[in-house]
Parts: C-alpha cells; sequence; structure tokens
C-alpha cells in the first residue's frame, strides 16, 4: 500500500506554484517592483540576499570533497582522473579563448563606445582603486598561492572552491590507493552525502527570499535608469552572450547530441536564482546534482563543474575583451591589431590566474588594462555603476556553458548515459528536492 503511493505521488505532477523556479521569478519580479518604486527600501533588502548566498556558501565545500572523493576513490583506473582532467582543461582553453575573441570582434564591429569622446584625465581613479590593488592576485603566481591551502582542513573553513577541489582530488587519490582498508572511509563518505544534499534542498527553499532580496537591492541602489547611459553596452554585452550560448554552444550541443535550449530548460532553476542574486554560486549545489541526474558520471561533474567556475568563464572573458575595447573606443584610443592581440593574450593569462579570487570579472579586467598600457585603468570608472547589471549575464552565461562542458566531457570520457540525458531533458527525471517533497508529501498521508 506504501510503496504503491510512493509510486503515484511520483507519478503526479506538482503544482506549478511549488516549483522553484515559479516562486523564483515571482521573488525577481516583486524585488524589480518594490526596488523601482521604493527605493530605500528596496536597498534595505540587501541582508536577505546575502544571508541567502552565505547559506549556500556554507554547503558548496562540504558538496564538492564529498563529490570529488566518492566520484575518485570509485574508480578502479586512477588513470582516468588524468584524463577526465587533461580533457576538461583543453575543452575551457579552447572554449574560453573563443569567448575572448568573440567579444572582441562584436566590440569592433558594433564599437558600443564610439562617440562618447571621454577624456581619461577626468575619469575618478580612486572609484576602481580598490580593484586594482588587488589585481596582483590574477598573475599566475597568485594564482599557485591561491589554489594551495594553509592546511587541510583550511579550504573547509574558508570556502575556496579551487582548494577544496584540491584537497578533495589529492584525498580521492589517496583513498583510491589503499584499496580495500580506504572501504569503511569511503562508505562513510556515501552515507554522508545524503543528509548533505537533503540540506541542500532545504537551503534551496529559501532561495526565493534570497533572489527578492538581491533584486531589490540591486534595483533601488541603482535604479533601471543607471544602465540608460550606457544601454549599447549591456545591450551589446546581453546579445553577444546570448548568440555565444545559443550559436557556438548549441553547435557543440549538437554535435555531441543534445539540444542546448533543452539543456536550459532544464536548468532553469538554477538560472532564474542566478539571476536573482548574480551569484553563480548559489547554483552550484544543485547543478552538480543534475548533471549526475541527467546521466553524467559523478567523477566527471565533480571533477568538471568546480573547475569549471574557476577556469570556464565564458561570460566573463566575452565581458573583458569587450569592455576594454569599449573603454578605448570611448576615450578615443585606437588600438591597432597588434594591440588588441596583446590584449587577448593577456586576458587569456589574467582570466586563468584570477580563478578563485572574489569578484573576478572587474579583477581580470583591471589586471588586463594594467599590462596594456594603450588603455588607461581608470577608464573601468565608466562601467562600473552598470558593472552589477552585467554581472548577471556573465553568471548565467557562465553557467549554461559549464553545465555544457559537464555533459560533453562525459560524451568525450564515455561516461554518458545517453538514454538518462534525453529523459533529463525531456522533462522525465525529477529535479532534486522533488522527489523528496512526494516522499514527504505520501509519509505525511500514511501517518
Amino acid at each position: 500500500m506504501i510503496a504503491s503511493d510512493f509510486e503515484a505521488a511520483a507519478a503526479q505532477p506538482r503544482p506549478f506554484y511549488r516549483h522553484l523556479y515559479f516562486q523564483v521569478l515571482v521573488a525577481i519580479v516583486a524585488g524589480v517592483t518594490l526596488g523601482h518604486y521604493w527605493p530605500d527600501l528596496g536597498a534595505s533588502m540587501k541582508p536577505l540576499g546575502d544571508a541567502f548566498i552565505k547559506l549556500v556558501k556554507m554547503i558548496i565545500a562540504p558538496v564538492i570533497f564529498l563529490t570529488v572523493v566518492t566520484g575518485i576513490a570509485g574508480m578502479t583506473d586512477l588513470k582516468k582522473v588524468g584524463r577526465v582532467a587533461g580533457k576538461a582543461m583543453a575543452y575551457f582553453l579552447i572554449f574560453s579563448t573563443l569567448a575572448l575573441a568573440v567579444g572582441m570582434i562584436v566590440a569592433n564591429v558594433v564599437q558600443p563606445g564610439h562617440g562618447l569622446h571621454i577624456d581619461p584625465a577626468t575619469l575618478d581613479s580612486k572609484s576602481v582603486s580598490g580593484y586594482v590593488s588587488k589585481a596582483h592576485d590574477s598573475t599566475i603566481t597568485g594564482f599557485l598561492m591561491n589554489i594551495i591551502p594553509t592546511t587541510v582542513f583550511s579550504p573547509m573553513v574558508n570556502g575556496d572552491i579551487l582548494q577544496v577541489l584540491f584537497v578533495a582530488v589529492l584525498f580521492g587519490i589517496a583513498l583510491a590507493l589503499v584499496g580495500e582498508r580506504g572501504k569503511p572511509v569511503l562508505d562513510f563518505f556515501h552515507a554522508v552525502m545524503h543528509p548533505v544534499f537533503r540540506l541542500v534542498a532545504i537551503l534551496m527553499k529559501a532561495a526565493p527570499v534570497g533572489a527578492f532580496g538581491a533584486m531589490s537591492f540591486t534595483i533601488g541602489k541603482y535604479g533601471i535608469h543607471s544602465v540608460a547611459n550606457l544601454a549599447m553596452l549591456v545591450g551589446t554585452f546581453y546579445l553577444t552572450s546570448l548568440l555565444f550560448v545559443l550559436v557556438v554552444l548549441g553547435l557543440v550541443a549538437r554535435y555531441n547530441g543534445f539540444s542546448i535550449v533543452k539543456l536550459i530548460r532544464y536548468i532553469r532553476e538554477e538560472l532564474l536564482l542566478v539571476l536573482g542574486t548574480s551569484s553563480s554560486e548559489a547554483a552550484l549545489p544543485t547543478l552538480m546534482q543534475k548533471m549526475e541526474r541527467a546521466g553524467c558520471a559523478k567523477s566527471v561533474v565533480g571533477l568538471v563543474v568546480p573547475t569549471g567556475y574557476s577556469f570556464n568563464l565564458d561570460g566573463t572573458n566575452i565581458y573583458m575583451t569587450m569592455a576594454a575595447l569599449f573603454i578605448a573606443q570611448a576615450c578615443d584610443i585606437h588600438l591597432s591589431f597588434g594591440d588588441q592581440i596583446l590584449l587577448l593574450l593577456v586576458a587569456m593569462l589574467s582570466s586563468k590566474g584570477a580563478a578563485g579570487v572574489t569578484g573576478a570579472g572587474f579583477i581580470t579586467l583591471a589586471a588586463t588594462l594594467a599590462v596594456v598600457p594603450s588603455v588607461p585603468v581608470a577608464g573601468m570608472a565608466l562601467i562600473l555603476g552598470v558593472d552589477r547589471f552585467m554581472s548577471e549575464c556573465r553568471a548565467l552565461t557562465n553557467l549554461v556553458g559549464n553545465a555544457t562542458a559537464a555533459v560533453v566531457v562525459a560524451r568525450w570520457e564515455g561516461e554518458l548515459d545517453k538514454g538518462e540525458l534525453d529523459r533529463a531533458l525531456a522533462g522525465e527525471v525529477a529535479a532534486p528536492g522533488e522527489q523528496e517533497a512526494a516522499n514527504e508529501g505520501v509519509v505525511q498521508r500514511v501517518a
């Protein structure tokens, strides 16, 4: 009787208003409305968004550690770890560079900064000095210092994604090498994963509140009108990111046997969460769950998705070259073909060096301009006011890029269940938390 109740609950669709994506969408609309009509009150909602993001960051380190360790320790062939990592890095390098090139090409064609005639001497460099001071962390040396933790346990305390990933990979390899003696530890980690992911589902219930607070703050503090002065740049960036996702990633998806549009629909809850909070980290735990449910092997998801959060930043790369050329055009600075190639090469290095640095989008731009003397770093003050609005698009593009990378690398490695992927993209696989919610309803009815 109970078993049949569970089956019936799983088969029954949930009311639309109980889906997380609908609740987050309503919260975003409510946040925009409050911030627009009552800006002071909207700006005061910032703690709600910050608190939710802190809640999610609290659980990110355990999720990554457990997923990576159990995935690697469960591999019978440790050479596969290096092979997956190598394929992932090759994918990241190719498409990150392509994103930089796309941003540069579009900026040259559209020229969003043309006609502004800004005198660099009139720009307020103090407004961006804080970002410039952090730019030294976006060097390769800074990257190496960032990825190696002080102790084995400090990444779990600090929550640095790259450091957690670094320790998890080493521990997973060590656990695999000890063989049967490590089985009790592996079984323990598998057991711990259930309450950890259940905690993720609980925290996600607060997502609408977080999205409401973050969106109210953004609109209340900056105002929609602040976009008008730089509408050409913002509009060009959004359109370019959309074309990159639908055309470039769309072709990659089609070649690998799936639809980018269906993938976007599958991760719509995560996309709306990112849109509401302007933080891609808020969607990391559930994205990893969803990619596993879509047929990607746990070991691949555990390596590709967290690493992609630092190395596969397609949206950030489009933004970097486009913003740099916008500043040059606005200040009537002519960049030769050689200057633009230098800009592209520097951006390639700085975008990788800034992995794990907070506020990486603006900081890597500062690091890039600091090395390319033709474009004044003070010109970043021109886009500081609308950077918040562009950060949402950067995060959305980065999220879609990492979801695509997980599927592609899994397919390359032969670790993709194509049937499960097709069912997930067709909406036949329950999203994380939905099955648990249905089970809870059955338990209540039985009780």
